[in-house]
């Protein structure tokens, strides 16, 4: 063991001053970083309000918006005439088609109907007098023979009694509405409904085997048009889903986020030779173009979208237009702030040498920033590919546009659900293209 005398203990502290003698912000800094989080978040709290945010959010919403992006209904309606028969509707447009027959409606002998919610364990028996609403293992007849609908014996905890109309909820898989002269069910299915065909197509509700079967050797449903041009006609503007309008839209939102990042990086890469200072040696040059690289890049890209429409009009060129604004700014300070921190060896040997100028800027800049360039404008192309998207929904075009159109009309979460997708989609890819050519720019390995 060794042992330090009061004068190595000394020497000790003189060499290291700031082990031993450490001062207020380091002694305490970390303590005070996390007492200065506390209070902000207590703050936030109390600025927000969030206990009575949480309390009051329409929690039951999220259930239901994410059921409807991966299901659809089918809402019959059961209309009790005077004579004791009922007559059986569907909405316009219905997903069944026309003239649907589903099998999980069944005419009983006696005049009564019967549907099947979900099996046997949930199902809706509607007659003249009575309709029975079977779930959670007890059966619950309403009678509708007189004013109002009025519960036979005890009502359960998923039925609720209005004045002229008892509603039964049961669950993801539907619910009834029952009044006097008619009943409604929504009865819900998992998937997309009429994805490939929609109703008005000759191939609609045909089998896979048969499909392929007239498509591949089949006679020909239209003689001027062959089955396979009939087929893809019929997918690309379905009219549900509108896959051609969609593809259409989705298309636009890369060509604006490709053409308005393109036209943003030609503008910006010489206004910023003209912008570092260790490049054009003009002090009030310098700043004023720094000052509008500011102001391009602080106007957010939705802003400039919104001047645009109102100039241009809706469509693509106000999103490509707002995107180059942006990026005009953005990638001009970048570009500059790399500019001025380059190495200047290479430039100044270039220069003793007595070459031009333009010669000093490709040997002796160029090899040292394009690398850097390329790699900022590519993750900037990527980044616009989401911003495009944003910007499209205020009428610069794309499938912003389409989007929110469907999020509009809070009917369509299913096409909502689609748009989403293929959004993912295009983003992952230009994610995953973008991030190897960057590693392969800068030499470096991608994980």
């Amino acid at each position: 063991m060794t042992v330090i005398d009061a004068n190595r203990m000394h020497e000790i502290e003189t060499r290291y001053p700031e082990y031993f003698h450490r001062s207020f912000r380091q002694r305490f800094g970390g303590l005070m970083i996390l007492i200065a989080t506390l209070l902000y978040s207590l703050y936030a709290v109390w600025f927000f309000d969030l206990p009575k945010l949480f309390t009051e959010a329409h929690w039951e919403r999220v259930g239901i918006y994410l059921s409807q992006w991966v299901s659809y209904d089918v809402q019959p309606e059961f209309r009790i005439e005077g004579d004791g028969s009922i007559d059986i509707r569907y909405p316009r447009f219905s997903p069944l088609g026309d003239n649907p027959h589903p099998d999980w409606l069944v005419n009983n002998p006696d005049g009564s109907i019967t549907v099947s919610i979900s099996g046997t364990s949930r199902n809706v028996t509607v007659s003249k007098s009575e309709t029975i609403v079977t779930a959670h293992g007890i059966s619950v007849p309403v009678d509708v023979s007189s004013g109002a609908p009025k519960v036979v014996g005890p009502v359960p905890g998923w039925m609720t009694v209005y004045d002229d109309n008892v509603l039964a909820d049961l669950g993801f898989v539907g619910n009834v509405s029952i009044s006097v002269d008619r009943v409604k069910i929504r009865k819900r299915f998992i998937g997309w409904a009429n994805f490939i065909f929609d109703t008005q197509s000759s191939f609609f509700d045909k089998p896979v085997g048969e499909v392929v079967s007239l498509i591949v050797s089949g006679p020909r449903i239209k003689p001027d048009q062959s089955n396979l041009s009939l087929a893809f006609d019929d997918i690309w503007n379905n009219s549900e889903w509108q896959h051609g309008d969609v593809w259409t839209k989705l298309f636009q939102t890369i060509v604006m986020a490709f053409l308005g990042t393109l036209l943003g990086s030609l503008t910006a890469f010489p206004l910023a030779f003209l912008a570092a200072r260790n490049i054009t040696p003009n002090r009030l040059l310098n700043q004023i173009l720094k000052r509008f690289f500011d102001f391009l890049r602080s106007v957010d890209m939705l802003i400039w979208a919104l001047f645009l429409t109102r100039a241009f009009g809706p469509g693509p060129l106000a999103g490509s237009g707002a995107i180059f604004l942006t990026e005009t700014g953005t990638l001009g300070k970048l570009y500059s702030e790399g500019l001025e921190n380059i190495d200047n060896k290479p430039r100044e040997g270039i220069k003793s040498t007595g070459a031009q100028t333009v010669l000093v800027h490709r040997y002796g800049i160029m090899p040292q920033i394009v690398p850097i360039f390329v790699s900022q404008t590519l993750y900037q192309w990527e980044s616009n590919v989401r911003g495009a998207t944003i910007i499209g929904a205020v009428g610069a075009g794309g499938i912003g546009l389409k989007l929110w159109e469907a999020m509009r009309t809070n009917a369509n979460w299913e096409n909502v659900a689609y748009m989403v997708i293929l959004i993912l989609i295009v983003v992952f890819i230009f994610d995953t293209a973008s991030n190897a050519l960057r590693h392969r720019l800068m030499g470096t390995k991608a994980h």
